[in-house]
C-alpha cells in the first residue's frame, strides 16, 4: 500500500502524524482538487464528512472541512453516522466524494479518514497514490481558492432518518419481526441511534447494550470483537438473535439464540444459502478472502454454488465481486457487501438480511449456522516493528513450511501483515484445537524473534 493509506484509509493515532489536524487539512486539500478534475466549467465540488463517536472525531472533522472548502469546495457534514451510511448519503446527494472519520474497531485513542467516490465505492487506488503525492508534495499551497472563491459548510440534521428509511427498505416487505426477540450491541459507535431504531421500527422487541458513547468507551469491550455481554444478554432475555455492530457499524458479529457467537463466513453461508435457493446468488458465486474458514469452501461445495478467496480487505472483495459478476462477498470479521443492495460492507444491512432468512426459513440461527462446519482456527497477531517481505525471513519460511508439511491437507496455514497496523497475523486452520494453537505458536514465536 502507499505512505499514507492502508488497506482501509488512513489510520493513526489521534492527534499525532498522520492522524493530526495538520494532514487532515491537507487531505481535505488534495481530495477535493482530484475530484474536481473533468467537472464542468463553475462547477462547486461537494464532500459529505461524517464520524464515529470517538473524541478526536471532532478535531479531524474540522480540519477537512477546513481543508475542502479553502479549496474552493462545500461541505454537508452529517455528523455521527455508520460508515455505510455515509457512503449511501455521499451517492444519494450526488455529492462528489464522502470522507468517514473513524477507527472502524480500533480502541478511542485512534482514528481513521477513509474516502468514498461520488458513486458510494472507495476510491481507486491511483487517486490514493495521486491524494498522496499531493499531501506530501509542495504544490497545494498554489491551488488554493481565492477569497471569493472559498466554500462553506453546513450540517444535516437527518442524515440518520434518511439512512434509517434506505436500510429498513432492504428489508422484504412481505415479513415482520412482530414478536422477534433481537439484543443489539452497538459497541458506544456509530450505529447506536440507527440500529436500535431500525429493528424497533421494523416491529421488533429489542434490548439494546453499550448505547451510551462518551467519546472514550467505542469499542471497550463490547461491540463485534467482544461479545461477551451480548451473549449473556440473549440468554438473560431469551433473544432469538444477537447482533453486535463494531465502532463504525460495517461489521456484524451474530450471536444465536443459544449464545453461541456466529462468525462473519458463518454468515456469508446463511445468506448463500438463502440467496441460492431463491435462485438470486448471482453467477452462482460467493467471494471471500483468503483468510476464510476451510469450512466455507467445503459448504460451498456441499451447497452446490462456486467460491472465490480475493486478498484481505473489503476494497478487495468488492474489486473482485465486480470483476466476477458477485452479488454476495465478505470477509470473517464480519464485513458482508450486499451488492444488490449496496456498494460497500454494511452491518447494519447484513443483520437485517440475516433476520429475513432466519423469518423466511422458519429456523433458528444455530441451525441454519450449522450448514458450516468450522474447523480450528486460531489467529495471533504480534508486534513487530518493520515489515519486510514474508519471503526474505528464512527462519519464517522454515517454520511455514515445516507447519504444512506436518498439517498435510488437514488444515492450512496464512501469515501476512494487518494494513493498517504494526502487527503480523499468524493464522492457522487444524484437525484439532491443540494442534491448531500448537503450530501457531511456533510460528508466532519466530515472528517475535525476528522482527517483534
Amino acid at each position: 500500500m502507499g505512505k499514507l493509506f492502508g488497506t482501509d484509509g488512513i489510520r493513526g493515532e489521534a492527534n499525532k502524524y498522520p492522524m493530526d489536524a495538520i494532514t487532515a487539512f491537507r487531505l481535505g486539500q488534495a481530495v477535493t482538487h482530484v475530484v474536481s478534475r473533468d467537472k464542468p466549467a463553475g462547477h462547486r465540488v461537494r464532500i459529505v464528512i461524517g464520524k464515529d463517536t470517538r473524541i478526536s472525531g471532532d478535531m479531524l472533522e474540522g480540519a477537512l472541512e477546513a481543508g475542502v472548502t479553502s479549496m474552493g469546495g462545500n461541505v454537508e457534514m452529517v455528523g455521527v453516522l455508520p460508515t455505510p451510511g455515509i457512503a449511501y448519503m455521499t451517492e444519494s446527494m450526488r455529492a462528489d466524494a464522502g470522507f468517514v472519520v473513524s477507527a472502524s474497531h480500533n480502541p478511542y485513542e485512534d482514528n481513521g479518514i477513509k474516502v468514498f467516490a461520488g458513486t458510494g465505492f472507495k476510491l481507486s487506488d491511483e487517486d490514493e497514490r495521486e491524494i498522496e503525492e499531493l499531501i506530501l508534495g509542495d504544490g497545494l499551497d498554489a491551488l488554493v481558492a481565492a477569497p471569493h472563491d472559498l466554500g462553506s459548510g453546513h450540517r444535516l440534521d437527518d442524515a440518520v432518518g434518511r439512512y434509517t428509511v434506505f436500510l429498513k427498505n432492504t428489508f422484504p416487505r412481505d415479513l415482520s419481526m412482530e414478536g422477534f426477540k433481537v439484543v443489539l450491541d452497538t459497541g458506544n459507535g456509530a450505529t447506536y441511534q440507527v440500529g436500535p431504531a431500525i429493528f424497533r421500527e421494523l416491529g421488533a422487541d429489542v434490548t439494546v447494550i453499550h448505547d451510551e458513547p462518551n467519546g472514550y468507551n467505542i469499542n471497550d469491550n463490547c461491540g463485534s470483537q467482544h461479545t461477551q455481554d451480548l451473549r449473556a444478554e440473549v440468554l438473560r432475555t431469551g433473544a432469538n438473535v444477537g447482533l453486535a455492530f463494531d465502532g463504525d457499524g460495517d461489521r456484524l458479529i451474530a450471536v444465536d439464540e443459544l449464545g453461541n457467537e456466529i462468525t462473519g463466513d458463518q454468515i456469508l453461508i446463511v445468506c448463500a444459502n438463502q440467496l441460492h435457493a431463491e435462485g438470486r446468488l448471482k453467477n452462482d458465486l460467493l467471494v471471500s478472502t483468503v483468510m476464510s474458514n476451510l469450512g466455507m469452501v467445503l459448504a460451498c461445495e456441499k451447497y452446490g454454488y462456486k467460491h472465490h478467496a480475493a486478498k484481505v480487505g473489503d476494497r478487495y472483495v468488492l474489486e473482485d465481486m465486480r470483476r466476477l459478476g458477485a452479488n454476495l462477498g465478505g470477509e470473517d470479521s464480519g464485513h458482508v457487501i450486499f451488492l444488490d443492495h449496496h456498494t460497500t460492507g454494511d452491518g447494519e444491512l447484513t443483520a437485517l438480511q440475516l433476520v429475513a432468512t432466519m423469518l423466511r426459513t422458519g429456523k433458528p440461527l444455530s441451525e441454519l449456522a450449522a450448514a458450516m462446519d468450522v474447523f480450528p482456527q486460531v489467529l495471533l497477531n504480534i508486534d513487530v516493528t518493520s515489515k519486510p517481505e514474508i519471503d526474505t525471513i528464512p527462519q519464517l519460511v522454515t517454520a511455514i513450511a515445516t507447519a504444512e508439511s506436518e498439517l498435510g491437507g488437514r488444515g492450512r496455514v496464512l501469515v501476512r501483515y494487518s494494513g493498517t497496523q504494526n502487527l503480523c497475523r499468524v493464522m492457522v486452520e487444524g484437525p484439532t484445537v491443540d494442534v491448531t494453537n500448537r503450530y501457531a505458536e511456533s510460528i508466532a514465536a519466530v515472528v517475535r524473534a525476528t522482527i517483534g
